[in-house]
């Protein structure tokens, strides 16, 4: 009886020593996953921060004298916004004032030529461009204020793309080009949700009046590849 006790005993702590194995190396196999995805999400995060400084720095010296001459404004997000006057729609109008024509001669071709860079090609995502309103009503649209300056919003940002279809220089570039760009350029129109106050800060942020006349704007901003990856690891975080 003792003897049978004893193999059974040492049947069990054999047993147990193989579980404590197998858990040993689950847990071993876990934390090297663990450690795996992390070091792919810095490597996702080296990227988009590497990206996004490289078309900051660029946009930002190849545009650095025009910028101030046309009192635009180049954000770290690559948001490019104008804020002149002179380039600003007139209320309720969509119709492309004669010295923004002038500026997006000068301005769209170097933007373009930048964005357009073999380095460039699996780096950006998308090409916005941005149609805002201030938070009148448009008088042409017999419908709900927002949906309504939402149309008005998206009509200016297709004036642009327009304007650029028609420029020597679109028609300049060659077949493959021009299919990317129509797959990486979008109108978007944003009616009165991002009003901006006196000094184009958003006023949902700065809980300040909105200027009507900086808020009818356009602004460009590129998309990269990495901010849609960034997406994805936070998503996959949250879970």
């Amino acid at each position: 009886m003792k003897e049978s006790s004893d193999n059974n005993w040492v049947s069990f702590s054999d047993i147990m020593t193989v579980l404590m194995i197998i858990f040993l190396f689950i847990s071993i196999s876990y934390m090297m996953q663990v450690k795996k995805e992390q070091a792919q999400r810095d490597e996702i995060f080296e990227e988009f921060k590497a990206t996004k400084e490289e078309l900051y720095n660029e946009l930002n010296t190849v545009f650095k004298d025009d910028f101030q001459k046309w009192d635009v404004k180049l954000d770290k997000d690559l948001s490019i916004k104008f804020t002149n006057p002179d380039v600003l729609f007139q209320s309720g109008r969509t119709n492309i004032r004669p010295y923004f024509s002038e500026i997006l001669n000068k301005f769209l071709p170097k933007y373009f030529d930048v964005i357009l860079q073999e380095k460039y090609k699996d780096k950006i995502s998308e090409i916005r461009v941005e149609g805002h309103t201030d938070n009148v009503p448009a008088p042409r649209y017999d419908q709900d204020p927002y949906i309504a300056n939402t149309l008005l919003s998206q009509e200016r940002s297709s004036e642009v793309i327009k304007h650029f279809r028609e420029m020597d220089y679109f028609k300049s570039l060659s077949s493959k080009e021009i299919i990317l760009i129509e797959y990486l350029l979008t109108a978007n129109g944003l009616s009165y949700g991002r009003t901006v106050d006196d000094n184009g800060k958003l006023t949902i942020n700065s809980n300040q009046p909105i200027n009507n006349q900086k808020s009818r704007r356009v602004e460009f901003r590129i998309i990269t590849t990495s901010d849609k990856l960034i997406d994805k690891v936070l998503k996959e975080l949250e879970k």
